[in-house]
């Protein structure tokens, strides 16, 4: 097993078993159901969510499931879009989501090393957590980031099964979505690029010169522009914008405090701090 998880390109291929499989137990899921779709939809995430997580437990590495973020949301708008008649507004919503979804699984990919290699955050609470980590692992790693997710992708599901009419609002918020990714995107290059260079303890060029996360910040516009968008042509729907809220508490409350905390232990942390916003790229006076 370990000479397995070693190889790269047999750890790519073992991944994308399991997300096909993982695919499939959610759309039977989802087609032996009668309730209303988007309670199907949470059931169909929640089984293939559950598939994941018992390959992780299998292979030892609960980073089995770190695409999932980006991949969930193109499965399901795909889906939904191939029962759907593809009017500009759908299409523009679905280009965004499969831009930032693609873009974001192709970063995964190339950070991927092989499935010896887990993300420095579960090993981190696996050691702390103990017997009680494979708890930890199901709920905290799995389910709720796929119910975060879920939510977040759920205004564009929305649209993609209700007729509306797009208005210059509604195309404005799916462009902020998309200069989301970008952003996201150009904030990733340029930390891999610091990686490799190491020219010091902390990034301090580009969109990482004034703010400690541009990459959070992007991935929160991102479902913040596709909520609103969504809102702006269902506007009795206001309650899609729960995925976005949702999105926005897990990187302020879990997300950023892990990162800086680990960040923390570097020399000269405390001035970095104080010299950087949390999110906004935008220079910190006094």
């Amino acid at each position: 097993m370990k000479k397995i998880k070693s190889n790269r390109a047999v750890s790519f291929a073992i991944v994308a078993l399991v997300y096909v499989i993982a695919a499939i137990a959610g759309v039977a899921v989802y087609n032996m159901l009668s309730f209303d779709w988007w309670l199907k939809l949470l059931a169909a995430d929640a089984a293939a969510t559950a598939v994941t997580f018992v390959f992780s437990v299998i292979f030892g590495n609960a980073s089995v499931y770190d695409p999932y973020w980006s991949v969930q949301p193109i499965v399901i708008l795909v889906g939904f879009a191939m029962g759907a008649e593809l009017s500009l507004y759908r299409l523009l919503l679905l280009a965004a989501v499969c831009f930032w979804g693609i873009r974001l699984t192709v970063n995964w990919g190339y950070n991927f090393y092989s499935l010896n290699h887990q993300d420095w955050r579960y090993t981190m609470l696996e050691e702390k957590t103990g017997i009680f980590y494979p708890i930890i692992n199901f709920l905290g790693i799995h389910m709720v980031p796929t119910l975060v997710v879920y939510l977040c992708v759920l205004p564009a599901a929305y649209a993609m099964l209700h007729d509306g009419k797009m208005t210059i609002l509604s195309v404005a918020f799916i462009c902020l979505s998309a200069a989301a990714a970008i952003m996201q995107g150009t904030a990733d290059i340029q930390m891999s690029r610091f990686r490799k260079q190491r020219n010091g303890r902390f990034i301090r060029n580009g969109l990482w010169k004034y703010s400690r996360h541009p990459n959070y910040l992007g991935e929160i516009l991102m479902w913040w522009g596709i909520a609103l968008s969504v809102v702006s042509v269902f506007p009795n729907q206001i309650y899609l914008c729960a995925g976005a809220v949702a999105n926005t508490l897990l990187f302020l409350v879990v997300s950023i405090p892990m990162a800086d905390n680990r960040q923390s232990a570097k020399e000269g942390f405390a001035q970095y701090k104080k010299e950087t916003r949390m999110l906004l790229p935008i220079k910190k006076h006094g």
